[in-house]
């Protein structure tokens, strides 16, 4: 089982109010897994990809992914889990608006011990993946909605994830697009899960 969780609650104070998104939700991950959550708006789909990802905190309950426990863990030490064992498609995006596609795809490896000339072999094989190989050079402003989809697929396939997670990473990609970029993740990983 590569993750694990058990008895996993969710729940936000907006102001007296609190608003309960996940009630006990327990599920497996065997590695190699492709999942999907499926669900209307505001079900809980992005706050169980967050807490899959660490960047938030159950509640209650435990998540256990590659045998670590991450609602013991401190801040700093979520940190460190993430950049090794985790790569996010937002749905948002998120690319910084001031650096190249290519330097967009490089942060992630800036938090490896990868030297310059590998992290650019890296970010190149990452872009050829995704069909954007002849955009390295060009600002967010100045690719579609599609490639900027495709840049940030790029940013978190990059480092080899142990987990690769999705929110809608092909929601502004036509089916065929789309289609190209779920497979490229499915085997770009090898084997490892990819839940999505």
């Amino acid at each position: 089982m590569l993750a694990s969780l058990h008895g996993v609650r969710k729940a936000y104070q907006r102001g007296g109010e609190t608003i309960e998104v996940l009630r006990g939700v327990s599920v497996g991950i065997e590695a190699g897994d492709f999942l999907a959550l499926m669900g209307p708006s505001g079900s809980g789909k992005t706050t169980l990809l967050n807490l899959l990802g660490g960047l938030d905190r159950p509640t209650d309950g435990t998540i256990e992914i590659a045998g670590e426990r991450l609602e013991r863990m401190s801040q700093a030490q979520l940190g460190a889990w993430r950049a090794r064992h985790v790569g996010f498609v937002f749905q948002m995006y998120n690319l910084l608006p001031m650096l190249t596609a290519a330097r967009n795809v490089e942060l992630p490896l800036l938090l490896t011990k990868f030297g310059r000339a590998e992290r650019r072999k890296r970010v190149e094989i990452a872009l050829d993946a995704v069909g954007l190989g002849d955009r390295a050079n060009h600002l967010p402003r100045q690719l579609s909605g599609g490639q900027e989809q495709r840049v940030g697929i790029a940013r978190a396939i990059i480092s080899d994830p142990t987990l690769l997670l999705c929110d809608e990473p092909t929601g502004d990609l036509d089916r065929k697009a789309g289609d190209e970029i779920l497979d490229c993740c499915s085997t770009s990983i090898g084997t490892r899960a990819r839940p999505s």
